[in-house]
């Protein structure tokens, strides 16, 4: 065997290993790039240098997503997201119908301002799982609409998923692409929400009103006007530091991590949240995932395994259904591990190889099928976003029913992704 399989070998343990146990699969895949490279390569006649190795690891990735997830983990330390999730859902006013929709924008708002996905849904899961068990609304129907919410924001050039995608794909020459992939995604994820809401009798819900819970009311003034929960000194600060950073990436084209960075220096500075809560809750195990995942591809790049993996997916695949074929490779994938943290970094490298071998497509197209196919599947319970809405379901519901039917809808979107992909990118 040559040292190409033998390193696709190793990224294919890696992914087994990252679906069926607890080790994080970045620590291992940094632990067989080195091994590869420091003792196979050499015993096969091959040099590879550990600068060679060293070379692969993302250091802008690593500091893009570092800077962003600090961020939004002050915001979520000293209560601005869950100022905005609180205002944001009072405005139902108790209509029935709109409140799972209002969730599902208010879900991808919070994924999209660079919460990324899975904060998102852990701010936003348990009062739309609590409204939904105190308004009689159907809690698989609200699990689908938070869970599709999450990922439909999570694709933002500010969230993590997006800077990984984007990050990755820039690497391959896809740049400035940032807003149609995210485009792709939310819309995937819009559709698929809100055809799931409708058909499965969401439509019901518009003939009568409900009942509001009473800490997710907004009171009236004496105009009766609705008025805002009351907004602190945090909260404030906090909200201009993330629409600066919203308006420096936008409009002047500044760098988002190192952007992100100065606006939580600033945040730091004012104490506006205590600093070691907030590395606490940051995302350690995700960045180390990308990151190390990241460097085992580019080592794959180096070996030629790259190579060995894109032949294999050409000759099941043509120029019109290859992304098709991504979306559901990465989609059956993506239901036992981690999307942003393997999918994307072991799939998204292998795009240029994959055109190359089928003698033509288009690498954008079959990029983004590879990020609709890896998220839309996330709604399942075996990620933490499915998991986070089932564990926050009310405590009349039968949870074991609950898991079923979400794992169900959540499997079903890898065959769903992939039909929305060739019809989309292929045909």
């Amino acid at each position: 065997m040559d040292l190409a399989w033998i390193s696709v070998g190793a990224l294919a343990v890696t992914i087994v290993i990252s679906c069926t146990t607890r080790l994080n699969p970045g620590i291992l895949a940094i632990v067989f790039a080195w091994v590869i490279a420091a003792f196979i390569a050499p015993s096969l006649g091959q040099s590879l240098s550990l600068k060679t190795v060293l070379a692969g690891f993302p250091v802008e990735l690593f500091l893009t997503l570092v800077g962003v997830t600090f961020l939004f983990a002050q915001a979520q330390a000293n209560g601005t997201l869950g100022w905005v999730a609180h205002a944001a859902v009072g405005l139902c006013r108790g209509n029935a119908g709109l409140i799972p929709i209002v969730f599902f924008g208010l879900t991808a708002g919070v994924a999209f301002v660079g919460a990324g996905s899975i904060a998102a849904s852990a701010l936003v899961a348990p009062m739309a799982m609590a409204a939904a068990a105190r308004t009689g609304i159907s809690a698989f129907l609200m699990a689908v609409m938070v869970g599709h919410g999450a990922v439909a924001g999570g694709m933002s050039p500010f969230a993590m998923t997006g800077i990984v995608a984007n990050g990755l794909m820039a690497r391959m020459e896809l740049k400035n692409l940032e807003w149609q992939t995210f485009s792709h995604n939310f819309l995937a994820n819009a559709l698929v929400a809100l055809a799931g809401y409708f058909l499965l009798g969401g439509w019901r819900l518009f003939d009568r009103s409900a009942i509001v819970p009473d800490e997710l009311k907004l009171r009236t003034n004496l105009r009766g006007l609705a008025s805002l929960p009351p907004l602190d000194r945090q909260h404030k600060v906090t909200l201009a530091a993330v629409a600066a950073l919203i308006v420096a990436v936008l409009v002047f084209g500044a760098h988002v991590g190192l952007t992100a960075f100065v606006a939580a220096a600033v945040l730091s500075a004012s104490r506006m949240a205590e600093e070691k809560a907030v590395f606490q809750m940051m995302p350690w195990p995700v960045i180390m995932m990308v990151c190390g995942v990241t460097l085992l591809t580019s080592l794959l790049e180096r070996t030629g395994g790259m190579d060995r993996i894109s032949d294999v997916m050409a000759q099941v695949a043509t120029p019109s259904t290859a992304p098709g074929v991504a979306a559901f490779a990465t989609g059956i994938v993506s239901v036992y591990s981690s999307t942003s943290g393997v999918v994307l970094p072991a799939f998204l490298p292998m795009v240029p190889k994959l055109v190359d071998k089928l003698g033509g497509g288009d690498p954008l197209a079959i990029a983004s099928s590879i990020t609709v196919g890896g998220n839309l599947v996330d709604v399942s319970p075996l990620s933490t976003i499915g998991a986070l809405c089932i564990a926050c379901a009310g405590a009349q519901e039968d949870r074991r029913v609950l898991f079923n039917m979400v794992l169900a809808w959540g499997l079903s979107m890898s065959l769903v992704g992939a039909v929305l992909c060739t019809l989309f990118f292929g045909l």
